[in-house]
């Protein structure tokens, strides 16, 4: 990771490593003052005036510095194959936002893609014979029908899930509930670097974090909240994986169960998951007629790809061009943009001016931009 880079990110990981600040009130603070840093620099005031953040914790925020954990941590980065994404980037994953705590930043090993096409894919660990063929046969035919399979890389269905859409060609993403240098479990360590050769790995926890207990509700969140629906394979009555289900359904998403044996106690959770309503699935089709309209939102609202959006806007100068491309959905404070840039802040103002004017880009209230889809694709926002 370049030193710019580094520099860039830094604010992110030190505000992250502040004691009392999680995901929901990283992310308060982000809307209020646009960057970390800024949030950082801010009066014990105007800190204070953010929901959530008490006058103690507004001073703690305030006198907070890099720590060596922080330091150790960029670091390795600098040393590794892995990259950070940020909520403010335009490749941050669009159904992400979506969720009520999202992560600061992701670590990818890999390319993420576009993933208006994610279906999550998950179920027990210790899976029957069934539950693995069936995993496998379901994500080769979803993989055939260019739907990206999403699952943990735990053992049995997750496994099962990387390796059937692997098999057919396609894309795959995992979501670990530990840290990219402490891989679990250790025998998906080749699992691990073939799913990034066509699709990607991700996690939120630090390099070296272990894959403690309490990470794996936490990864859930990130299963379901990066896919339009969950499907669950085989499951108990008290599996992981019907967290996974429970969360899909609280972020919106579409819940899909694989029928089993009634005489196993494996099915009683899928059979459950039936019962309250989730859609079964006997092959990848059932669950296509059930995303057809979803899919068809998504990719026109949320994530259209950068090649789609160049082809639709009207003409820009190159400056205009390298500006454009430094914006996402997800609106970015006039700073950011500066220092991703390295642009004149005066320079920088006149070309977002004459984006806005093209009707393109939009500002937001703190001096925030973003992409203007609506309009250019006659899209109802």
């Amino acid at each position: 990771m370049p030193s710019e880079m580094t520099d860039r990110l830094l604010p992110w990981f030190i505000l992250r490593s502040v004691p009392g600040v999680g995901n929901h009130l990283f992310k308060r603070l982000l809307d209020r003052f646009g960057t970390p840093d800024r949030a950082l620099d801010a009066s014990v005031e105007a800190l204070a005036g953010v929901d959530g953040i008490t006058a103690r914790l507004a001073a703690v925020i305030r006198q907070h510095t890099e720590t060596a954990a922080v330091r150790r941590e960029t670091e390795d980065l600098s040393r590794s194959p892995y990259r950070i994404v940020t909520l403010t980037d335009p490749d941050y994953p669009g159904l992400l936002l979506e969720i009520p705590d999202p992560p600061p930043f992701l670590y990818v090993y890999g390319d993420m893609g576009n993933c208006s096409r994610n279906i999550a894919v998950v179920g027990a660990r210790s899976a029957t014979r069934y539950g693995l063929f069936t995993t496998g046969r379901l994500c080769r035919e979803l993989a055939t029908l260019n739907m990206t399979v999403v699952s943990g890389m735990a053992r049995g269905v997750d496994t099962a899930a990387h390796a059937g859409a692997l098999a057919a060609g396609g894309r795959t993403i995992a979501v670990l509930g530990s840290g990219f240098e402490r891989i679990y479990p250790t025998e998906n360590t080749e699992l691990f670097h073939r799913i990034a050769e066509s699709g990607a790995v991700i996690t939120e926890f630090p390099l070296r974090a272990g894959p403690e207990p309490h990470h794996f509700p936490i990864r859930n969140r990130i299963i379901s909240g990066i896919s339009l629906g969950t499907v669950v394979v085989e499951a108990s009555r008290k599996s992981g994986s019907l967290i996974t289900a429970r969360l899909a359904a609280e972020q919106n998403r579409e819940v899909f169960a694989v029928p089993g044996n009634i005489h196993s106690f494996k099915s009683a959770g899928t059979h459950s998951l039936i019962k309250e309503g989730a859609k079964l699935v006997e092959n990848a089709q059932d669950i296509m007629e059930e995303l057809a309209h979803v899919i068809r939102d998504h990719m026109a609202k949320d994530r259209i790809s950068r090649q789609d959006i160049m082809e639709n806007i009207p003409p820009m100068s190159p400056e205009e061009t390298t500006v454009f491309k430094a914006l996402g959905p997800y609106p970015v404070h006039i700073d950011e943009l500066v220092r991703t840039l390295g642009m004149d802040p005066g320079q920088l103002s006149g070309i977002l001016l004459q984006l806005e004017l093209k009707g393109i880009v939009a500002q937001s209230a703190g001096k925030m931009f973003s992409i203007e889809i609506g309009p250019v694709f006659g899209i109802q926002m």
